[in-house]
């Protein structure tokens, strides 16, 4: 793992740049998969901090510490993370928690592993089902919805669409959200901050 620099030029890279420090999954955010100069090549990855400012996390945890994540910090769960997911209007922060906790329980390299099956599951969307307006659905689905759930609505589009010979992305991509919307009300889990 390269983390921690002594030499202040050398650039700080991260084994898992697709797990952000603070536990979000960069590697199922729009802009880890958009093309050209806006593309996010993830937490301290190659070029991240030309593009984004350094945060509290990647100072504490990685710059001072050379720690991977923050779940495999020994002071973890610091006050930090006393209210995260409770302030951020970025949807998908609700899974940080859980993702540190994971970490620290079974190792970074098990959760990268599903991170992986999502991002997969995630891809094939893109490629599908992406009529250029539903890159932050899919990406917000693949991070709140269980894998078991993004299997099964994939799974159903694409025989849909096969059986019914649809063609146009734009109707491929509202077969599949409506079985997104179908997963997520089965599941219990709110895909957006709609106002209540």
């Amino acid at each position: 793992m390269e983390t921690k620099s002594s030499d202040a030029k050398k650039p700080i890279l991260r084994r898992y740049p697709s797990i952000g420090v603070c536990g979000l999954d960069c590697g199922l955010c729009p802009h880890f998969y958009t093309e050209g100069d806006s593309r996010c090549p993830g937490c301290c990855g190659k070029d991240f901090f030309n593009k984004h400012p350094s945060c509290g996390c990647i100072t504490c945890c990685v710059k001072k510490k050379g720690v991977e994540v923050c779940a495999l910090c020994e002071e973890f769960s610091c006050t930090r993370f006393k209210d995260v997911g409770n302030y951020d209007s970025f949807v998908t922060y609700r899974n940080v928690m859980a993702t540190l906790d994971f970490i620290k329980k079974h190792g970074i390299e098990k959760y990268y592993s599903k991170q992986k099956e999502r991002m997969a599951l995630l891809g094939i969307m893109l490629e599908t089902f992406n009529d250029g307006r539903k890159k932050s659905f899919y990406c917000i689905a693949c991070s709140l919805l269980s894998v078991e759930g993004l299997k099964n609505a994939l799974t159903q589009a694409l025989s849909i669409i096969k059986e019914k010979k649809i063609k146009e992305v734009k109707e491929k991509a509202k077969v599949l959200k409506t079985l997104l919307d179908e997963a997520s009300s089965l599941e219990n889990v709110e895909l957006s901050l709609r106002k209540k």
